[in-house]
């Protein structure tokens, strides 16, 4: 029987599981993750008030639920205290990796370090509950922000950013995220992006939810709009942006006449070029003014502007990082492969794979990664008939315990679920993710003893 190992849970994860029951019926997969819940980037990524996309969640787990599939939650593999990868390896017959890109791109410019600056990866992990996240005060004393970045993510954060605890409310936020974002005195929110309009990466449903977001007014500059060819005739873009640019001349033509306790300010061709302090944090962004350099890009026209933010979340995309043990290439940010297998100085290496962000970038929706990940699955299992002839446990489990590690199985995350059903129930709200590390092991592990 072939014994495969998928580092990871979230859809990429998932998907290959999927994949490699659905065509081989004698596999069987163990699904690790180094948290004690599943779902990688489902549970931990996207925004609460997206709850038809965290729906998804329904699907993963009839997978991690398949009677040859088995959860196994805080596993680390590779780096300080986790099971080195060459082990891993020797407990499988195979091992996918589905470890995303969990870091994310930097500005690189003078002031970025600044308190009160950070990544939007990281605002996500602390308001989604993920357990590595902090309360840094992010909105504590913020009356204006910036997002620098027009893709969903941005979105995202910018909603977050200006809704209602009444709207809030009824998700699966953190109490303490909720808390917060209840008593932030936040009034004015700029998403910028360098280039124009016609190249920005949201997704028109996303971008016209921050029209329809109560007591918040959207403001699009007609000026920025102008100076984008794409937008002078948008019947020559993609469906998409021509979707973008259609919704921002109708914010553009209704100007700012419309009061509203909060605002969002849609900026285009402004380029960060410093971060600057006022008392010791962030006081303001220095932007310079682009303009199409007629090649699709853009260059600067050395006019500068500031606008003032206690908060600076940037959101230019994600990175992969280096697993201890895997090859890595760090101009991609994925691990080299072949259709999914995995090369090291320059040949396939038997039994080893990956699938989703580390395989090809962080690039395309969670749906991508299904195709992707069958793509891996298949590559595996055409050479299975080699990789059996290897001998392996017939269980990992105790080889994973006697590493020093405790595996939270599937009923510790069933104990988890119920635990926040509980919390939210306290609170009179829904279900409520639990932040803390100590809490979900330690709710995962009695659940386990008993």
């Amino acid at each position: 029987m072939l014994r495969v190992a998928v580092v990871g849970s979230g859809p990429s994860g998932c998907y290959t599981a999927q994949s490699l029951v659905q065509l081989d019926p004698g596999v069987r997969v163990d699904v690790l993750d180094r948290l004690p819940c599943p779902y990688g980037l489902v549970r931990y990524g996207v925004a609460p008030d997206h709850e038809k996309i965290k729906s998804l969640q329904g699907s993963l787990r009839t997978v991690l639920e398949h009677e040859r599939v088995r959860f196994l939650g805080g596993v680390r593999v590779g780096g300080p205290g986790g099971l080195p990868v060459e082990r891993l390896r020797e407990l499988y017959h195979a091992v996918v990796y589905c470890v995303g890109a969990a870091a994310d791109r930097r500005l690189g410019i003078p002031g970025e370090e600044l308190p009160g600056s950070w990544s939007a990866t990281e605002f996500v992990s602390w308001y989604s509950a993920h357990p590595d996240a902090a309360d840094a005060g992010f909105v504590r004393g913020v009356r204006s922000a910036v997002v620098i970045g027009v893709g969903n993510v941005a979105v995202d954060v910018t909603r977050m950013l200006v809704r209602g605890p009444g709207e809030l409310r009824p998700t699966d936020m953190p109490q303490g995220a909720l808390d917060a974002l209840a008593a932030s005195g936040i009034t004015e929110v700029h998403m910028t992006g360098r280039r124009g309009p016609s190249q920005a990466r949201f997704t028109t449903k996303e971008l016209r939810e921050l029209g329809g977001l109560p007591g918040t007014g959207v403001t699009v500059e007609q000026s920025e709009l102008d100076l984008d060819p794409g937008c002078a005739d948008p019947s020559a873009l993609p469906a998409v942006q021509r979707r973008n640019v259609e919704a921002l001349h109708g914010w553009a033509s209704a100007g700012s006449r419309t009061p509203a306790a909060r605002r969002i300010r849609l900026r285009f061709f402004l380029r960060p070029v410093e971060l600057l302090a006022d008392c010791g944090r962030v006081g303001a962004v220095r932007f310079e003014r682009t303009m199409p350099d007629g090649h699709g890009g853009v260059t600067g026209t050395g006019r500068f502007e500031d606008v003032p933010a206690q908060l600076v979340l940037r959101s230019v995309g994600y990175r992969g990082v280096p697993l201890e043990g895997l090859p890595f290439d760090p101009a991609s940010g994925t691990v080299p492969h072949r259709d999914g297998r995995v090369l090291r100085d320059g040949a396939a290496s038997p039994g080893e794979y990956v699938a989703g962000w580390i395989k090809r970038g962080p690039t395309g929706v969670i749906g991508t990664n299904r195709p992707c990940a069958k793509q891996t699955a298949a590559a595996l299992l055409a050479e299975a008939p080699a990789l059996v002839r290897r001998e392996v446990p017939q269980d990992a489990l105790p080889a994973l315990r006697a590493a020093g590690l405790e595996p939270v199985p599937w009923a510790g995350w069933l104990a988890i679920e119920r635990a926040e059903a509980e919390l939210g129930a306290r609170l009179g709200r829904g279900v409520v993710k639990l932040a803390d590390w100590e809490a979900l092991l330690r709710v995962a592990r009695s659940a386990v003893r008993s």
